[in-house]
């Protein structure tokens, strides 16, 4: 029980610390705008906490705007602001209707004028004005979900599709600038990746875009590839952008607070990449290593996982990647592995992710639970509800990737 307590004070402070509260406010304080008249856009998962901050420093100033988040992420009014709440990792037509909205807002504008955008992950689906049917949008996204594409794949191919990606949002609001303030959910921070990157020239091209085709062998209409043929802007000159966040600060954090807790901590990497069932392993593999030592110990991982969907069930990469460590930490000493998504939702679930000790395994046998089973039927957030190991956050509005986390504890 001290493990899982370790966890999620671990996970209170690593968050608050990657709040975009701050990070909105360092960008837009002394920050003039002189000439013509302020808009505000914002999509992402943080899109309202960094909306109702940058409204807050802008006061006056702010014309109107436009905030497109993710279902159950508004928790309250934005002065100006009108917010609209949307699907993810699926765009909808919600996702549609507060695009168009944020669109009409920046078509007209002057050359004084100015838009701040905000954006954060998630905004690949929630900020969207498809150049081919909805529906078929939707089943593209299925597809590269389902085929463990990575976020840069899946971004390379979707901004093609897309009136407001790939730099074309940027390309509407001129000759009026944008001022964007971006929290990043991509490794190393590729500005014209991050929610595929409305206001930042693409550097991504066509032949990149039908090679992920081929790769992945995905279904597409002829309408579609002729889309993907397509070059977007390559050049921007009205656009401005600042980084306000990245996983590089998540995992920074949440080791300070591994050593506030007594830990020694060493933080792997900042760009987790791989399968998620072989992060988990690769931790547990740590674990047995070290398991002779006389300090407490704090590994960390940050970044990204991928799954590979071979099932039908509930789950999520973070939940994967916890019950993937429950085997070979079984039955060592005062050992835990928790991964958890930064925004509070891992996968289609209402979990941040999950957490293993060295009693898990032993907790699923007794009820009949098999680990191999559970992990390729994609249903990891059953089992762990069933011995208590969800980690539920609810909405953090924030998003900068994913952390895990392997605990040794010695008194």
């Amino acid at each position: 029980m001290d493990l899982k307590r370790d966890a999620h004070i671990i996970i209170e402070a690593a968050l608050e610390k990657v709040m975009p509260d701050e990070a909105v406010s360092q960008a837009l304080t002394g920050k003039r705008f002189d000439r013509g008249r302020v808009y505000l856009v914002a999509a992402g998962k943080a899109a309202w906490q960094m909306s109702r901050t940058a409204a807050a420093i802008l006061g006056d100033r702010l014309q109107a705007g436009v905030c497109v988040t993710k279902y159950g992420h508004v928790k309250g009014p934005v002065p100006k602001v009108l917010c609209y709440e949307a699907g993810h990792p699926v765009p909808d037509e919600n996702s549609f209707r507060g695009t168009r909205a944020a669109l009409d807002l920046v078509c007209n504008l002057d050359r004084e004028d100015t838009v701040v955008f905000l954006l954060s992950g998630g905004g690949s689906a929630l900020f969207e004005k498809p150049l081919t049917d909805g529906r078929e949008l939707s089943d593209i996204t299925a597809q590269l979900l389902a085929c463990g594409a990575d976020i840069t794949e899946m971004n390379t191919i979707r901004k093609r599709l897309s009136a407001v990606k790939g730099g074309r949002f940027a390309k509407i609001c001129a000759p009026a600038k944008v001022y964007g303030i971006v929290l990043s959910d991509i490794l190393g921070d590729p500005l014209d990746m991050i929610a595929s990157g409305p206001a930042y020239p693409d550097s991504s091209t066509c032949e990149q875009a039908l090679a992920i085709v081929e790769k992945y062998r995905l279904r597409f209409s002829s309408r579609v590839m002729e889309l993907l043929k397509k070059e977007t802007p390559g050049e921007l000159d009205n656009v401005e952008t600042v980084i306000t966040g990245s996983v590089k600060n998540l995992c920074i954090a949440a080791a300070s607070a591994c050593e506030a807790l007594g830990y020694r901590p060493l933080i792997l990497t900042d760009q987790l990449c791989c399968e998620a069932r072989e992060a988990g392993s690769f931790l547990a593999s740590i674990a047995k290593t070290h398991q002779g030592s006389k300090e407490s110990l704090a590994f960390l991982a940050g970044g990204e996982t991928i799954v590979h969907l071979s099932g039908t069930g509930k789950g999520g990469r973070n939940q994967e990647l916890a019950l993937a460590a429950a085997e070979g930490i079984s039955g060592l000493r005062d050992t835990a592995v928790f991964s958890i998504g930064s925004d509070g939702t891992d996968g289609p679930t209402d979990a941040a992710g999950g957490y293993c000790d060295t009693h898990t395994k032993e907790r699923l046998m007794a009820r009949g639970i098999d680990i191999g089973r559970v992990l390729r039927d994609n249903n990891s957030y059953m089992a762990l509800e069933e011995v208590g190991g969800l980690l539920k956050t609810g909405p953090t509005g924030t998003n900068v990737n994913d952390v895990a986390v392997l605990l040794i504890k010695r008194e």
